[in-house]
Order: C-alpha cells, then structure tokens, then sequence
C-alpha cells in the first residue's frame, strides 16, 4: 500500500515495539473500537427520536473530555508547548475525528437504519486507501485497485438498497449521505494520523476531545434554540454516559495506539468489524431485519478489502 511513516505492515517510524502487554497487543486493541462503535451506532439509532442528535454529540465529547482531563493533566502541561506548536493539524485531527464523524453519524441515524449506518461504516479501510494515495501518494497496485473498486460497488450497494435506479436517479436517502459523509471524515483522521504531535497519548485524546468540543457549540446552541434542546431525562443522560465512556475514550485511546504500532491502512482494517458487531446488535436489540442487499453489500466490501490487502506470497 506504500508508505504509512515506514511501512503499513508494520510500526511507524518512533512507535515502541510490541510486547506482552495487552497495549502492545495491536490484534486485541483493533478488536474493541469496532465492537464500540458499532454499539455507537446501535445505541444513536435507538435513541433518535428522544435526544437532539448535535447535543449527543456535544455532550460525549463534553463528558469524555471532562473524565479523561484528570489522567491527562499531568501529560498536557508536558506536552503543551508540542500540541501548540502544532495546533494546525491537532484542529484539522479534531475537525475530522470529533466534530465532523459522530455529528453526521447521530444525523444520519435520524432517517437511517444502523444495520445501514454499519454497513456504509466497513467501507472505511477501503477509503482510507484512497485518501492515503491523495495525500501522501501512498502506492496502489493493480490488485488494491481493484478491491478498492469492489468494496466501493458494495457501499454504492449499501447506500442504494440494492436499486441501481436509486443511484441513477439520485434518489438516495439522506441518513444514508451522512453517515458516508462522517466516515469521509474519520478516513482523513486516519490518514492524517501519522501527521500527529509525538506527544502523549492522554494528552492528544484530551486535546482533541476539547477542541473538537469546541469547534461543535456554535452548532450545539442552534440546534438548542432553534430545533429542541437536550433532554434532562435518564435515557438522554445514560446515552450520553454510554458513549462518552466507551465509544469515545476507550476506542479512541485503542484504535490511536493500534495505528501507532501498525499502521493506518493496517489498523483501519479491523473496522470492518462494525457490520459484523453491529448487524448483530441491531438484530438483537432494535428488532431490524437483514436484507438480501445488506448481504450482498458487505459480500462485496469484504472481497475487495481482501482484494486490497492482500499481501503476495
């Protein structure tokens, strides 16, 4: 796939090499932000139609930088001449990774199913690929072009229901465009990762967790004065809690540290878990029924994943 701060099969350039600890463990910390995700996406889905989707999102990040700042303290006074020096690219990492991404998902989620929010959400290894190409030149041989195409026809699938005429027609549900909109952004907070301050990893999720916080209250206070504000209700505040802990801090700090030790195009991978997890969850717990296009779909977006990174020999 070509370079990703050395080599994507292995650790950037500056990464501490894996040992016996389980934050050495890349395998294990790739499996836990997929299945917190997905359970992200479960959890917007069923809680659309009572908590403002813009103040969910504020209030996450609110919340998981308030609980994590008291870790971070000590690493962000360390660290804040770095982080300040390179304020333009931990905004954009912000902008890309916590404003933009759960915003438009918990939008999305509004007038889309999360068996479809997952789905469209396993295409991001694939984009992360092609965002690598257009911004560091990342090499893309003939095999990884074609998985890229092959997964991108099941997201085109995905998104279309299976009707051809929906994407000719340009009848596509608007849920949907979000929700491909916000894994858009979270590709190019990937991507740019190996563009991140060598500083510690509490300190950048704490920074990052506040800045994009901040960058998302001018849309938190229309959406609060405008449309509805945020519920003081037990389901409002245990979603809040919910996502702010686990989708958030423990994911965040997991699939940051995979990327370090692997890689982006390697760690993003593993996102392909999310419709496995989360088809699961959402059968289990919503009551939503699967589809021959969803089938079809992710059939799809696995051979070209495969396609894409598969290694010869």
């Amino acid at each position: 796939m070509g370079d990703d701060s050395a080599a994507p099969s292995g650790p950037p350039s500056g990464a501490p090499a894996t040992g016996r600890r389980l934050v050495d463990q890349a395998w294990f910390l790739m499996m836990l932000p997929p299945l917190f995700w997905a359970s992200n996406a479960v959890l917007g889905r069923a809680v659309a139609g009572a908590v403002p989707p813009i103040g969910l999102a504020f209030w996450r990040w609110a919340l998981g930088a308030l609980l994590v700042l008291p870790f971070a303290w000590r690493h962000l006074r360390q660290d804040a001449r770095t982080l300040a020096t390179h304020w333009k690219i931990v905004a954009l990492l912000s902008l890309m990774g916590i404003t933009v991404f759960n915003t438009f998902l918990y939008i999305g989620l509004n007038s889309t199913t999360a068996l479809n929010s997952v789905m469209i959400q396993s295409t991001m290894p694939v984009l992360i690929v092609l965002i690598s190409l257009a911004l560091f030149g990342d090499r893309v041989s003939p095999r990884q072009g074609l998985g890229v195409a092959v997964s991108l026809a099941g997201a085109c699938t995905l998104i279309a229901r299976g009707d051809p005429a929906v994407l000719l027609g340009l009848q596509l549900n608007t849920g949907d465009l979000w929700v491909f909109a916000g894994v858009l952004g979270y590709g190019t907070y990937t991507a740019l990762l190996r563009r991140r301050p060598a500083v510690h990893p509490l300190s950048f999720v704490a920074a990052t967790f506040g800045v994009g916080m901040l960058m998302l209250l001018p849309a938190y206070l229309w959406e609060s004065l405008a449309v509805r504000p945020m519920p003081l209700t037990p389901t409002a505040l245990g979603a809040v809690a919910y996502v702010a802990l686990f989708p958030s801090i423990l994911a965040y700090l997991c699939f940051n540290r995979s990327v370090a030790l692997v890689g982006a195009n390697t760690a993003g991978l593993a996102i392909h878990l999310i419709p496995v997890f989360g088809s699961l969850l959402a059968i289990l717990f919503l009551g939503e029924q699967p589809h021959l296009y969803h089938a079809v779909g992710i059939a799809l977006i696995a051979a070209g994943i495969l396609l894409a990174t598969r290694r010869r020999g």
